[in-house]
């Protein structure tokens, strides 16, 4: 082989390496087993993917057949945004209950047992935990992703996240850098903006990503936002000035000191996409420091994966992007690697767990001991009661569920389901429900909707389950028009609870997962019929 071709077949498996891509179906597809053989180094893992944990464990143990080297990786967040049980539900509550119980002891177990349980099934890397702080409440794309609106409290959570994550073999990728909490704009859909000084940046969005790399997060995502405190032309995600010049600068130089592997959110969301284009923003991405793109939660083909290869060779040849700088993109993304197997191997070894880290025929020790219940203790303690004029009766009838469904972001998808209906109907048989939306509203006015709910209802108790009620004018109206009607409602709150309690008994789960509703269900039916 001359040098010519050695040095070529070095660039294109380097552009591959720095490639996080999806697929489509439940088994890998041909064209993906190739491409691992010509260099590509991870696969990124979504609901589409996931039938079983069985299942998984099977496919990921296939890909690994063909480079033991891969990262697998996923977006496991536990509570709304959930992969693993994308069609039933979560068993963890998310981040904003997390941090309404405020137990970093309880944060770290939880994310030790969903660490546990992606190891089992063959994932290595976590796109997880959201680091944001919420400080806009009316944040479109972060809410109950979010542990919450302080600084501090995000800071120590998202720090025990990452030490409970990686516990369990499983690398943890912080998100969304610099910090997309204080946005009223989705990155999915165009270019959210944040016009803080860069000392409100210091003392606010910086501090939980400071403390997850003192943590040590293998892993940070960076964000489609426009920070012009930091760059006024690019967004974080292209910005030399955000991630070279602020991530990986060191302390001394105002810097965070990070080390690890530089992820970047998806560069199909239209933030990306719809300005730069794919491929150009690839390229601007490494050069400006980011070590992996992360692309397929849309497009999710053979021909993106190309695409972006063939643009990162051609700007390396072109000169727009130094050899050296993709050389050690694929480097880190190589090393992450090296760590997780390093890891897996160290926790058999060590016999510290109880499920071998990779779920195949020669795994024989353990890894974390198995906490099944951890996600639901965590979602009782996250409960937050507030009792009306009249002292509250648990129900031993069966109810009307009244649900209020605004329309899901496309982090959280609208696959998996949400409510309290399903766990109350286990713990009172007969109770039905009734999903009203802002469509309807509009359609038929507030008050014929809400005399639908009534006429449903009949002389049954109404729970009505809402989800950031204080961002939905039109949800707002009808639950004030019902509760008006009916003061005996029972009210859930799913999402932020920054609306005013209302209702003869104000239930707040802080987040939707399946396990949220199950709590709620059993303080409606009374506790000691749910345990």
């Amino acid at each position: 082989m001359t040098t010519l071709a050695r040095s070529a077949d070095t660039l294109t498996r380097d552009a591959l390496a720095v490639l996080q891509p999806g697929f489509t179906g439940t088994e890998a597809p041909d064209w993906l087993l190739r491409r691992l053989g010509e260099g590509l180094t991870s696969v990124g893992l979504f609901g589409r993917n996931v039938h079983t944990p069985e299942q998984l464990a099977a496919l990921n143990t296939r890909l690994r057949a063909e480079t033991d080297g891969i990262l697998i990786a996923i977006d496991e967040e536990g509570g709304d945004v959930t992969r693993l049980e994308v069609r039933g539900g979560s068993s963890f509550p998310g981040n904003l209950a997390l941090g309404a119980v405020d137990d970093p002891a309880l944060t770290q177990a939880v994310a030790r047992e969903l660490g546990r349980r992606l190891a089992e099934c063959g994932v290595n890397l976590n796109w997880a935990p959201s680091a944001d702080v919420n400080s806009n409440p009316g944040n479109p794309v972060i809410g109950v992703r979010s542990f919450g609106a302080d600084p501090g409290l995000v800071a120590r959570h998202t720090a025990a996240y990452v030490r409970g994550m990686q516990s369990a073999g499983v690398a943890a990728c912080t998100k969304h850098f610099p910090g997309h909490g204080d946005t009223a704009v989705d990155s999915h859909h165009d270019m959210p903006r944040i016009d803080a000084g860069l000392d409100t940046l210091h003392a606010r969005e910086l501090v939980p990503f400071k403390a997850a790399v003192d943590a040590g997060t293998k892993a940070v995502m960076s964000a489609h936002i426009l920070v012009p405190a930091l760059d006024d032309d690019l967004p974080a995600t292209l910005s030399p000035a955000a991630l070279h010049g602020l991530l990986r600068a060191p302390a001394a130089a105002g810097g965070l000191g990070f080390d690890g592997l530089i992820v970047t959110d998806a560069v199909e969301m239209q933030a990306i996409a719809a300005t730069y284009g794919i491929e150009r923003g690839s390229v601007l991405a490494i050069a400006a420091g980011a070590d992996a793109i992360c692309v397929g939660g849309g497009l999710a083909d053979e021909h993106t994966v190309l695409r972006l290869r063939d643009a990162l060779v051609h700007a390396v040849r072109s000169g727009d992007l130094p050899e050296e700088r993709l050389a050690d993109a694929a480097a880190r993304v190589r090393a992450l690697s090296q760590w997780t197997r390093d890891t897996a191997q160290w926790l058999r070894t060590t016999g510290e767990s109880t499920t071998a880290p990779y779920r195949t025929a020669a795994a024989t020790a353990s890894g974390p001991a198995a906490d099944s219940e951890v996600g639901l203790r965590a979602a009782r303690r996250a409960l937050r009661l507030t009792a009306g004029s009249t002292p509250y009766e648990p129900l031993n009838t069966p109810a009307y569920v009244a649900a209020f469904t605004p329309v899901a972001n496309i982090a959280v998808g609208d696959e998996t389901p949400w409510g309290v209906a399903a766990e109350l109907t286990r713990l009172l048989p007969g109770t039905d429900t009734g999903s009203f939306s802002a469509a309807q509203a509009a359609e038929t006015g507030t008050p014929a909707m809400i005399s639908n709910v009534l006429r449903e209802a009949a002389d049954r108790r109404i729970v009505a389950v809402v989800r950031d009620v204080h961002r939905h004018p039109w949800m707002a109206d009808a639950l004030a028009a019902l509760v008006a009607d009916r003061p005996d409602t029972v009210v859930v709150e799913m999402g932020v609870p920054q609306a005013p309690p209302t209702g003869a008994l104000h239930i707040a789960t802080h987040g939707a997962a399946r396990v949220c509703g199950r709590a709620a269900a059993e303080v409606i039916a009374g506790s000691a019929a749910g345990r």
